[in-house]
């Protein structure tokens, strides 16, 4: 980035101050959602601002949002006379607007402020350290940090382009480093924000587009990418107005047993709200009516079962030529571990020519033999969770999260699929693509159900003719998106998979509606 920010300004002729402007400008917009989306009617926003481009980048903000009439103060890790280059001059804009700026130089001024007595601000804005920092962090911005951490129990921390004091190279958090709800990055995203210590600290991540020339990004060669709207936009054309639910594809769902009734209906839920136009269950006879009663748009259908209720191999064999007929086809949710699901599984990997997602038991039955999916005949995406991935692999689930992107990449070569390693940051890793890191969700989603609703959208959208990698990102970016809305909204502890599922539509609204 900061190769990029010189050209942009040598070489295209963009001056730093419009680039900071600009910077300045996409974080209050964040900002100002932010407060929509928690309900904060008239919030006051204090930032917390540094010597650097960070602090510069903080000044602009709070100019654009006490215009836009939010209450908005600042405190400064140091004096009027520390800010030079671009930062002073947005700087004097701000104070020309009168806007209420506190000096506080010395680390025992932030002890100070922390015991004022002053009232507790609703959105705290970290502008103190950026990514050229090195080392632990020092002295008033060491203090002013603590004293972040310190307001959390009472505000959201938002975070300008990194959080203060974590590594941007490399993710490592050495000293006091602010643990933000939010991270605003200029540009592009920074891979520390997705490396060791980086997903700790950085809460949900939004890019702001700073105007750094198209072409300057293409000529980059990197290993990793993060997932952002943009690469929505192009997968998601505009529907015809003469169209009918065939247009949009019809997905075969196959899971559930006697006792897990709720996996393969929320992923038929998230199904549903993905887009496609048509939606089949295939589940034990004995839950058919509890799966059909989650939606009236399922179509469900009842297969015999084993003694232990899930779904039989003697049933699917009534099915199996059948799945043809679909677009897309998802298996595993809530289906169980029995001899019969690792029966069928194998039988679809090998008989299937439309793309393929394996969820949860599917997963679980394939235990220490990977290599049996690269045998397949269609295009595959799986989805597992650590612990699912470390049992295909036959490997120690420490390892896997040891090193989450070389083991997904590893992965996909050894199956010759899409692998969706789930977990804060998921990875998605396929063969001859860049690793893509996910940088939407919050923990939350440590909740039962969480994975259904993905697989059943990651299905959706395949039906709808999304290339399997496409559908692995971007179901995973908006599935987080949703959650993210809903942690704003009701906070990390109050929302179910099956809120996720309401909120997809907005998500969609919010990303293609541009």
């Amino acid at each position: 980035m900061r190769e990029l920010d010189r050209r942009t300004i040598e070489e295209y002729g963009t001056p730093g101050e419009v680039l900071m402007d600009r910077a300045g400008h996409g974080l209050a917009e964040h900002i100002h959602r932010l407060a929509g989306e928690a309900g904060l009617y008239a919030p006051l926003i204090r930032m917390v601002a540094g010597r650097g481009n960070n602090g510069g980048d903080a000044f602009v903000a709070a100019r654009y949002l006490h215009t836009a009439g939010f209450d908005v103060d600042v405190l400064l890790a140091g004096t009027v006379e520390d800010i030079q280059g671009d930062a002073r001059t947005h700087l004097r804009h701000m104070q020309n607007m009168e806007i209420p700026l506190r000096e506080r130089p010395a680390p025992d001024h932030w002890k100070e402020e922390l015991n004022a007595g002053r009232e507790p601000a609703d959105i705290l804005v970290d502008g103190v350290l950026g990514t050229g920092t090195t080392g632990p962090a020092r002295g008033p911005a060491a203090a002013a940090i603590d004293y972040m951490n310190a307001c959390a129990h009472q505000a959201f921390i938002v975070s300008i382009d990194i959080p203060s004091g974590l590594d941007a190279d490399h993710g490592h958090a050495e000293g006091s480093v602010v643990r933000a709800d939010m991270t605003v990055t200029m540009g592009l995203p920074k891979i520390g924000l997705a490396l060791a210590d980086g997903i700790e600290y950085s809460g949900s991540v939004e890019v702001v587009d700073i105007g750094i020339p198209a072409e300057y990004i293409d000529e980059l060669e990197t290993e990793y990418a993060a997932i952002g709207d943009a690469d929505l936009w192009p997968c998601f054309p505009r529907r015809k107005r003469v169209s009918h639910k065939g247009d949009y594809g019809h997905v075969l769902l196959i899971g559930g047993a006697r006792g897990y009734s709720g996996a393969i209906a929320l992923a038929g839920q998230a199904a549903l709200r993905s887009g496609c136009g048509l939606v089949s269950i295939l589940t034990p006879e004995s839950i058919v009516t509890p799966v059909s009663c989650h939606a009236a748009e399922f179509m469900v259908h009842g297969i015999a079962e084993t003694g232990a209720g899930s779904i039989s191999a003697h049933g699917w064999s009534e099915w199996k030529d059948r799945i043809h007929e679909f677009d897309a086809i998802l298996i595993g949710p809530g289906m169980t571990r029995h001899d019969d699901t690792l029966q069928i599984t194998r039988q679809i990997i090998q008989t299937s020519r439309k793309p393929l997602v394996l969820d949860a038991d599917a997963i679980q039955v394939l235990h220490g033999r990977p290599h049996e999916l690269k045998e397949a005949s269609c295009p595959i995406v799986i989805t597992p969770h650590p612990g699912e991935f470390a049992r295909l692999g036959d490997l120690n689930v420490t390892d896997v999260q040891a090193d989450r992107i070389g083991m997904a990449r590893a992965m996909a070569q050894t199956t010759n699929t899409t692998v969706v390693l789930k977990g804060a940051g998921s990875i998605i890793a396929r063969s001859g693509q860049p690793v893509h890191i996910n940088l939407t969700g919050n923990p939350g989603m440590a909740t039962g159900g969480t994975g259904d609703v993905l697989a059943g959208l990651l299905t959706g959208l395949l039906a709808q003719n999304l290339d399997p990698f496409d559908a692995a990102r971007f179901s995973v970016y908006i599935h987080g998106r949703a959650a993210d809305l809903l942690a704003w909204d009701m906070t990390q502890r109050g929302y179910t998979a099956g809120d996720i599922v309401t909120r997809l539509p907005d998500v969609f609204r919010d990303v293609l509606l541009r």
